[in-house]
């Protein structure tokens, strides 16, 4: 019975910015300086595949309600439970700085760069799509940071395709999220 909150800042914040594993497609930090090609691991995913422990994904800048659900389910949870929650990062380059951090986890959600879910094996519907289908457009997100914007000035080709392979993914994982909702429906 053992409970893990996960920051996502999506690179090695406390190495200089490292490109990782948790990296997305398109992103430029230390060791990807040209974008980073391959999509990220899918910590959720990985987590709920043993099928026993309470994973959820959260934006508390998005919806608070959804994010305090999950750490009152997370902590009621008997076993394993990893809570995932966006974490913005100076390493992103975030236009206008670090100064209003929950309106960019809410255009995370509001894109489709980030997906808010809860999935409670003990529940009689474990899994809950907690994110709306995106409103906002997922390139104007992904514009508004340094670690996206600079590759576009450098290599504009190699982002163009980067960038329309990276909202591919998003769309697709939704897509993924919703449909695996539906399962339990």
């Amino acid at each position: 019975d053992v409970n893990i909150l996960v920051f996502d800042t999506e690179v090695y914040s406390n190495t200089g910015g490292q490109s990782s594993k948790a990296t997305p497609t398109g992103a430029i930090a230390k060791f990807a300086a040209a974008g980073k090609e391959v999509k990220k691991k899918d910590l959720a995913a990985i987590a709920m595949s043993y099928g026993y422990v309470y994973v959820a994904q959260v934006a508390q800048g998005a919806d608070y309600n959804q994010c305090m659900k999950a750490f009152v389910e997370a902590g009621s949870y008997n076993g394993p439970s990893i809570i995932i929650a966006y974490a913005p990062c100076i390493n992103h380059g975030i236009k206008g700085g670090m100064t209003d951090t929950q309106k960019i986890i809410n255009n995370a959600v509001k894109s489709g760069y980030w997906h808010t879910f809860r999935f409670n094996p003990e529940a009689e519907q474990p899994f809950t799509m907690d994110s709306k289908n995106p409103t906002e457009s997922y390139r104007d997100f992904i514009m508004n940071e340094v670690r996206y914007s600079s590759l576009a000035r450098k290599f504009p080709e190699k982002a163009e395709e980067l960038f329309a392979e990276a909202e591919k993914q998003a769309k697709a994982k939704y897509e993924h999220w919703t449909k695996y909702g539906k399962l339990y429906e």
